[in-house]
């Protein structure tokens, strides 16, 4: 299995810190983003991520952890925090960088255990990978949730992507598939990965789903851009 992430996420790590990703959409041209932007420091962060880090408690998984930025900020102030990603290199990173439990895991595999808070930051809901799959995805969260358990995940509206300058929305836009479910491959030197669904889901459907699925969602912080913060709980 490919991983160019993870060998990005090393060369990094390692000293090139001009290393650059490319990342193709079903939706956007063709973009490169910057490594740099996977490691940043407190400071560096969103208002969404400090947020979002400031509401974890008790035992913690940070789930799709990358190279482990919000992992080493909770460990540092005390939180009982693991990491897991499906990247080995990043998986590898993390350790080098200081994160006490990484994990090569995919999320879907976990069984038997629970947590505190599931933390899914940099469009967590994208973990859903699609519509249809979200009420899967929220049930497998709630049978790792403990007693007064919370998921605290981020995501973004796209809806935006089809607003004209004058808030009129796109009509050939509809449900099937939906506007929010995007495919993307990332590549590194001529090394590409397996091409991946991703979910951006706008509130009120999310919050819809988790009614069905006996969940409450709690937007606890929207900013400008449509990105939003969601607590989510056992009702």
């Amino acid at each position: 299995m490919s991983d160019a992430y993870g060998k990005a996420l090393t060369a990094y790590f390692n000293g090139d810190k001009k290393t650059r990703i490319k990342v193709e959409s079903s939706v956007v041209e063709t973009e490169y983003w910057n490594i740099k932007e996977f490691f940043h420091t407190w400071e560096q962060m969103s208002e969404i991520e400090h947020r979002a880090l400031k509401l974890c408690k008790g035992r913690t998984l940070d789930v799709g952890a990358g190279s482990g930025s919000h992992t080493l900020w909770l460990q540092d102030n005390g939180v009982d925090v693991a990491a897991i990603d499906v990247s080995a290199g990043a998986v590898d990173v993390m350790k080098q960088r200081g994160v006490n439990n990484a994990q090569i895991r995919d999320f879907y595999d976990i069984a038997g255990e629970k947590y505190d808070t599931l933390l899914m930051l940099m469009n967590g809901a994208g973990i859903a990978k699609t519509m249809k799959n979200l009420p899967s995805f929220l049930n497998h969260c709630k049978n790792l949730l403990a007693d007064g358990g919370q998921m605290v995940m981020d995501s973004s509206d796209l809806i935006y992507l089809y607003t004209d300058e004058d808030g009129n929305v796109d009509l050939g836009i509809d449900d099937d598939p939906y506007y929010g479910e995007i495919d993307y491959s990332i590549s590194y030197r001529g090394e590409k990965d397996d091409s991946f669904e991703w979910l951006f889901v706008d509130f009120n459907r999310l919050n819809a789903v988790c009614q069905m699925c006996g969940l409450k969602a709690e937007k606890v912080y929207e900013n400008e851009h449509y990105q939003y913060l969601v607590v989510i709980r056992n009702v």
